[in-house]
């Protein structure tokens, strides 16, 4: 396996949840936790990104996101801060997947958003590449519920929508569901608008 590259072997599930992480929060902690809970995941991999291609403004600089990700989960065994993106050079989540599967074959993957992320889905390149790849998780998010089950990713993909996360990762995809849990405000914005995250 490549340096800097987490370890996982044939049969593990993996959640991915990828973001800026401008700045990492308790929030995606929780929603870590609770994915692994939920669904039988083994690990839970944060893809810090380089960027956003969707948004005007760009995060701070990676070397700082990557620690106060690290910080944020305290060495936690099974979440794993990484630069996945940069190091295989892509962009584009779909991208990402693909390359992801073909560096560890036999592992499943499980890609993880919260809710307010279905909502504008659709505006993500090849978002349905996504979808029919790999299992999709949705995990509620503050005010994000019926905007998310009425977007038009969870419209086109209806019928692949099952009822509960368990188990999401060993069955084949397209398959997605959304998965009511505690919620957690805490809110990247709002932190960078109070000045608080700095490492």
């Amino acid at each position: 396996m490549r340096s800097g590259f987490p370890i996982a072997t044939k049969g593990m599930v993996i959640g991915l949840l990828g973001g800026s992480f401008d700045p990492a929060h308790e929030g995606h902690a929780h929603l870590s936790h609770e994915a692994m809970k939920r669904m039988g995941l083994d690990q839970v991999w944060w893809l810090v990104t380089p960027g956003n291609p969707l948004k005007a403004r760009q995060p701070a600089p990676m070397a700082e996101r990557l620690a106060r990700a690290k910080a944020v989960l305290k060495g936690h065994p099974r979440i794993k801060v990484t630069a996945l993106e940069l190091a295989l050079g892509t962009q584009r989540t779909a991208d990402t997947i693909d390359r992801l599967r073909a560096v560890y074959p036999g592992v499943k993957f499980v890609w993880l958003m919260g809710a307010d992320n279905l909502v504008q889905f659709h505006r993500w390149g090849r978002w349905r590449d996504i979808l029919r790849s790999v299992p999709v998780g949705v995990l509620a998010r503050p005010g994000s519920g019926v905007a998310a089950r009425m977007s038009v990713a969870a419209q086109s993909f209806r019928v692949h929508r099952v009822q509960r996360g368990e188990g999401l990762g060993r069955q084949r995809a397209p398959v997605w569901a959304f998965v009511n849990m505690p919620m957690s405000t805490a809110s990247s914005s709002a932190i960078r608008a109070r000045g608080e995250w700095k490492v």
